[in-house]
């Protein structure tokens, strides 16, 4: 038979057109997505118990915060860089999130 470290084989790692685990669902492309700055946490609210930046069908504008990723006890705001319709939260509260991954998904105005 096959010599047995053969059957402890590490599974191939997935293409790279899969989304990362976090997200809810990919983005729908072509669509303008908010991205991660920096690898983190991503969270929705300024602070446990607070209200979310933002919310599926709300209007931001340039610059407005969407979320915040958190690295090393340092709080990254998360901005958009367009004026859009948050068509949707692409990641839940409180997970980790890579760098540049689509965090917010936006529909034009």
């Amino acid at each position: 038979g096959p010599p047995p470290e053969a059957a402890v084989t590490v599974p191939p790692a997935a293409p790279a057109s899969d989304p990362p685990a976090a997200l809810i669902r990919p983005p729908v492309p072509g669509r303008a997505t908010v991205r991660a700055p920096i690898v983190g946490t991503f969270y929705r609210a300024p602070e446990p118990g607070a209200a979310p930046f933002v919310a599926v069908g709300d209007l931001v504008r340039p610059g407005q915060p969407v979320a915040i990723v958190e690295a090393m006890k340092l709080m990254n705001e998360v901005s958009a860089d367009r004026a859009g319709r948050v068509a949707a939260i692409l990641v839940e509260d409180g997970q980790p999130v890579e760098y540049d991954q689509p965090l917010v998904e936006l529909d034009p105005v």
